[in-house]
């Protein structure tokens, strides 16, 4: 297949049925039982730092940022990251994820966590956190709980419970 001509753009409101049935299709049912989702459906992700791929007008591609503590530190939890599975291995989900942690870093934040694969998620700075550092709600496969620092150090800083941010949600200040 040829290149495509891949669009990154800001996630807008309009676009939030689209991205629910694009991660139904990818991730079907078993991702309400995910630790990572049951935190993301506790507080809204933020849009600014959240971003759609498009071929044309089709959107194969989304990844979002929500706000969350670690115990008393501030930081972001990516996810979910989704590609349309015939997109897939085209570097669409490299895009993404370059845009929202530059976004995120120039927004001011430290520290970005997710729950994924250190081979993919290492191309962008990712790397395992250190052994018992992070808890996160529920079960967790402890080798998959990744960090990426946006500003050195920000990582020693994060150790303790996982938790929402309701502060730093959308709207919590109005």
């Amino acid at each position: 297949m040829p290149d495509l001509a891949v669009t990154i753009l800001p996630e807008s409101a309009d676009d939030a049925s689209a991205i629910e049935l694009l991660t139904a299709r990818t991730f079907g049912p078993g991702r309400y039982a995910k630790s990572a989702y049951r935190l993301r459906e506790c507080v809204p992700h933020l849009l600014e730092l959240s971003f759609t791929a498009r071929v044309g007008t089709l959107m194969v591609g989304c990844v979002r940022l929500t706000p969350i503590r670690i115990a008393q530190a501030g930081a972001l939890l990516l996810g979910p990251l989704t590609i349309e599975p015939a997109f897939r291995a085209r570097g669409i989900g490299l895009k993404l994820l370059q845009a929202a942690l530059a976004a995120a870093r120039d927004k001011g934040h430290r520290l970005v966590l997710l729950v994924g694969d250190e081979p993919y998620y290492g191309r962008v700075g990712f790397r395992r956190a250190a052994k018992g550092q992070i808890a996160m709600p529920g079960p967790v496969d402890p080798a998959r709980v990744l960090i990426a620092e946006l500003v050195e150090g920000a990582g020693a800083a994060a150790r303790g419970a996982v938790t929402p941010d309701w502060d730093a949600a959308p709207g919590a200040h109005a």
